[in-house]
């Protein structure tokens, strides 16, 4: 396998401090780039009213491209971005709805990379994507945490799990 690795962007400023060390990181090791804010991905629904929007197509093209997936997310009132949980609870469709689809998810790799204005996140923080890919038979392969407060030209952008 190829290991081809995407970096999925999940934040509400598209030209934030997580958009600007995704940006680098992508030019750095060759990493594409999925923004979230891009594509319209409605909450999840019991009843999948939502059937129609941009989820499916948008994680059946990740599923079937990548091997890696990074997750990138700004730290929200001690949580992940709003945009990154309505994602993550999308993948209960994969579950209900499409389980073929998500069953193509065993095997594949999930690294995280947050941003805050702090030095140190708890490791709490990262319980959702290490259950998650628990859960669906994927390897977690680790997290980085930058402070905004210190971003600049000379920061050195490094990720353990690439």
């Amino acid at each position: 396998m190829e290991n081809k690795k995407v970096i999925i962007l999940g934040s509400s400023r598209k030209n934030g401090n997580t958009t600007k060390i995704v940006d680098e990181i992508s030019k750095e090791h060759e990493i594409e780039v999925i923004n979230l804010s891009d594509y319209n991905i409605s909450y999840y629904d019991y009843e999948s009213k939502n059937i129609d929007d941009d989820f499916l197509p948008l994680i059946r093209g990740i599923i079937e491209k990548y091997d890696t997936l990074i997750f990138a997310t700004p730290i929200y009132w001690y949580n992940m971005s709003g945009i990154m949980k309505v994602f993550f609870d999308r993948i209960s469709d994969l579950i209900r709805i499409e389980k073929e689809t998500g069953r193509k998810l065993r095997g594949k790799k999930i690294g995280v990379i947050t941003n805050s204005h702090d030095n140190v996140i708890e490791d709490s923080f990262y319980i959702p994507f290490q259950k998650t890919a628990d859960y669906l038979g994927m390897e977690y392969l680790g997290h980085t945490h930058f402070n905004a407060n210190i971003l600049n030209q000379q920061t050195k952008i490094e990720l353990t799990f690439i």
